[in-house]
Parts: C-alpha cells; structure tokens; sequence
C-alpha cells in the first residue's frame, strides 16, 4: 500500500482530467505507460492522492491539492516536491520523485508522480493491531525517531534547502501567528480562556535560543510515516508545511501522541501509540540526545509550546464552525472546545515541570 487506505478504483477521479494527465505522463516520464488504473487513496491533508497502475504492472502515486479556494501557503505541491527531491539522496527515506508539473493547464493545478511504497501510515489504535505485532512495536518507535534524528542532522544549505523559510525566531514567529489566530477569533467563538493569553507570555518570556535551523517536517507523527513490513518507517510523506526551525519544537510536536506512565492527562484513547509494546515518550527523548547530542533540559518548554499551539488552531477551527463558515454535520462541536481546554492542561503542566 502507499501513504493512505486504498479506497476504491476510481472511473472519474476527481480533480484530474485523465487523458491530460496520462498525456502529460507520455510525454514526461519514461519509466511509467499510460493508461493508468487509478485507485483513491485515504488521508493526506484532504489532497487528492490516487494510485496509479500502468499497463506493464509498474505503480506511482499521483497528488494535487483539493478542488476549491484554498488558502494562499496550504496544499503546496510545489514544496512537497522540493522536500522529497532534496531529501531523496539522504538517510531520510521519502517516496522517490519521479515527475513534477507546475502547469495549471494540464489538470487545473500543480501536481507531483512520487514512487509507490510499501508501507502503512499509523492513524489510531486499529490500524497498530493490524499491522505491527507486539514484539516489532519498539522496532517502529525507535526507527520513527531515528529517521526525525536524522533529518535534523542535515544541514538546509548543503541538500538545497537553505531558502526553504526564514531561519532565525521559528518559535518567536509562531507564538505571534498562533496567538493572533487565538485572539482573532474570540469573538466568533464565544469562548476565551486566561491560560491562553497567560502562557504565551510565559512561552515569549522564556524563549530558549534556537541554534542552527533545521528541516522541520511540522506535522511528523506515525500518521505520516509509512510503516513498512519490517516495521520500520519506509517513508516519510505529506511535507506541504515543512520549513525551517528550531528542531526540538519538531520533536515535541512528534511526542505529542507518545504516552508515558503516570501521565496525568493521557493522549487519546485509540490514539496509534496506545497498544502495549511501545517504549515511553522519554525513552524516544533520551534516544533523540543520544543520536543528535542535542541538550533537552529545555524539552518541556516545546512540549508546553506544542500543546499551547494546538489548542489556538483547535481554537481557530471551532470559530469557524460557530461563526456558520464551515458545516457542523457530523461534528461534535463539544468537543472540540474540550480538546482545546485539554491541550491548555496540558501546556500549563509541561511549564509548571519548567518552574
């Protein structure tokens, strides 16, 4: 399987005008023959991804962004292109890039053909049960933090990513985005909480320094790593917010789903990392500092960091539901205001562990 569920093969694939795109494909790339069976695949952003087979048995993933307005830095196929190109001749594994189109002629946006790879992302509890066994489990957490190790140990500049984002202030720019994006949508939401306000002055307050920006993929979780049958992570995937930064605010967003014992608010229920067999959250810290020689005294203000920015785009996400933006059928509006409350929990306790 490739980045996502296979879903079913599709006769008219949305988003793609097929004999364009197998058009296209002819005139491009040599190693792949048109006509294409294409089979949706599940996941990935809401980008439209599908799997393509050709007549001779050989297989690609194809991805554009979504029909629709989209927001002027999101579904960026360009960027995602950038990322596997540059990082494809490192340890880091990524699916191989195979042909890029920056024409909106063709299908009526810029899409990317990426290597097929034989993996499984990792979203919830079920998908761990189904695919890794027990005893492999250490097998997938050690390789999950090995590769984010490894990708925070290359240097922008020397794999011709040096202009990927502005290098200096990562979380000094986040803190201003996320609380603007907080404070901004107050009033549509009905709903503010002191803590927000209070620990983003502590987080401005108490910034560590950065040192030399990295490769920061910005959303790396098991969801987005492609778990081969080894049990380790095959591939990396879906880099559309990837940038450069500080890279322990990477790793703190990437322990985010990881329990440990004792845990006063537990990570959720079906989450991926909950079936027994998986070392702790600070085993895969301790495995990072070893591996990178980077000091994590400060690990807690990222975690707290992490946590504060997720309950502003919870937050954010909500308001648009309440403020009528976006259709509530189907979804637990509730809900969603207790993941914001929790995530506030949770940043407050990383910083009192600080104080």
């Amino acid at each position: 399987m490739s980045d996502s569920k296979i879903d079913a093969v599709s006769e008219d694939p949305e988003g793609y005008d097929v004999s364009a795109v197998e058009n296209w494909v002819k005139e491009n790339i040599s190693g792949l023959q048109p006509p294409f069976i294409w089979t949706r695949l599940e996941g990935g952003h809401s980008n439209l991804t599908y799997q393509l087979d050709d007549n001779q048995g050989r297989q690609a993933v194809i991805r554009r962004p979504p029909l629709g307005e989209l927001l002027p830095k999101a579904h960026d196929m360009g960027r995602e292109w950038s990322l596997i190109s540059a990082l494809g001749p490192t340890q880091v594994p990524v699916p191989e890039a195979i042909g890029f189109c920056e024409s909106a002629d063709v299908t009526g946006a810029w899409f990317y053909i990426m290597g097929m790879v034989n993996g499984r992302p990792l979203y919830t509890e079920e998908d761990t049960l189904d695919w890794v066994p027990e005893e492999k489990r250490q097998t997938t957490a050690f390789s999950f933090i090995d590769v984010l190790a490894d990708l925070h140990s290359l240097d922008p500049d020397e794999i011709g990513l040096g202009e990927l984002g502005k290098k200096e202030n990562y979380i000094g720019r986040q803190l201003k985005t996320w609380y603007r994006s907080w404070t901004s949508s107050i009033e549509a939401a009905q709903f503010d909480d002191p803590r927000a306000h209070e620990l983003q002055q502590y987080f401005l307050e108490n910034m560590p320094d950065q040192g030399m920006a990295r490769v920061v993929h910005g959303d790396y979780g098991l969801h987005n790593c492609l778990i081969g049958p080894d049990a380790k992570v095959a591939a990396v995937v879906d880099w559309e917010i990837s940038t450069l930064g500080d890279p322990l605010a990477d790793l703190a967003y990437a322990l985010n789903w990881w329990p440990e014992p004792g845990d006063e608010i537990p990570v959720k229920e079906d989450a991926a990392t909950v079936p027994p067999g998986f070392p702790p959250r600070s085993a895969l810290a301790t495995r990072y500092g070893e591996r990178t020689g980077r000091n994590l005294d400060q690990l807690d203000y990222y975690i707290g960091f992490n946590r504060w920015k997720s309950a502003a785009i919870v937050h954010g996400v909500y308001a648009r539901y309440m403020e009528g933006k976006k259709s509530t059928e189907g979804i637990d509006l509730e809900e969603l205001l207790e993941r914001v409350e929790k995530s506030l929990a949770q940043s407050e306790q990383a910083v009192n562990r600080l104080k």
